[in-house]
């Protein structure tokens, strides 16, 4: 299930987006002038392990270095595959410029660490005996999905869904997709802890970033910026100028 488009419209230029993204891309091709062996050091030194955090002996005796933190941020930027890479910049892509429109550069930004961090906490919570890095931006861009479901339910996204080889695009209600998204990261993280699914994505990482995205909005939004969010009244508020009608919508004048 992919989104194509969304149908809010883009306000402002999402320029922290594009850093990100570059960032991103640019990070992943460094990568591919490493050797396999030192290219696997580098995702267990700059990525999450657990068991890092949660096995200190154990974490000693791999001699990880002490002072980690930093992991809980550059996991976010470090990537294992172009599939890996491409998926991920194309969700943040589709949902992101309208979260930035409500946000601006800088709150966008610290809201998407934020979720981020806030994932992999919850992803060692459910699987602190792993010894397996967790890397991608996926916990901070299921963040962003959260908020995206808060501000624009109202919202369609064209979908594609591939059934056997064949592809079908539907318009789907971004609160369905998102419900569906979620529910489906949900019941892959709850089948991976009874190892009836594969561990070697970070499910509980999209699930807590999603939750988190949630509850954290309000503290990042700025007001009177949401020009096409769902309001109590139903209406999308919009700008002024956006309110003026076209003279072939005017109605005929009476006679």
């Amino acid at each position: 299930m992919i989104p194509i488009h969304d149908s809010i419209p883009r306000v402002h230029t999402p320029y922290m987006l594009y850093t990100i993204i570059a960032v991103c891309f640019g990070i992943f091709l460094l990568e591919r002038l490493l050797p396999v062996s030192q290219l696997t050091e580098f995702f267990y030194v700059y990525g999450v392990v657990p068991a890092r955090f949660t096995d200190p002996v154990w974490a000693e005796r791999m001699h990880f270095p002490s002072d980690a933190e930093y992991v809980f941020i550059t996991h976010l930027f470090i990537h294992g595959g172009w599939v890996h890479l491409i998926l991920n910049m194309w969700f943040l892509w589709i949902f992101g410029d309208n979260i930035e429109d409500v946000m601006g550069p800088l709150r966008f930004l610290f809201f998407y660490l934020t979720c981020g961090v806030v994932a992999i906490l919850i992803n060692i919570a459910f699987t602190p005996t792993s010894v397996t890095p967790v890397i991608g931006a996926s916990g901070a861009i299921a963040g962003i999905m959260g908020a995206y479901f808060l501000l624009y339910p109202h919202a369609r996204v064209l979908t594609l869904i591939p059934i056997v080889i064949i592809p079908f695009f539907f318009y789907l209600p971004a609160v369905f997709f998102l419900l569906l998204w979620v529910g489906i990261q949900l019941a892959l993280g709850i089948a991976a802890l009874s190892g009836h699914a594969s561990t070697s994505v970070a499910w509980w990482a999209h699930t807590g970033g999603f939750i988190c995205g949630i509850l954290i909005l309000p503290l990042f939004r700025k007001k009177n910026r949401c020009y096409y969010c769902k309001i109590p009244e139903g209406t999308p508020p919009v700008r002024p100028q956006l309110l003026t009608p076209k003279p072939s919508e005017l109605p005929p004048p009476e006679e």
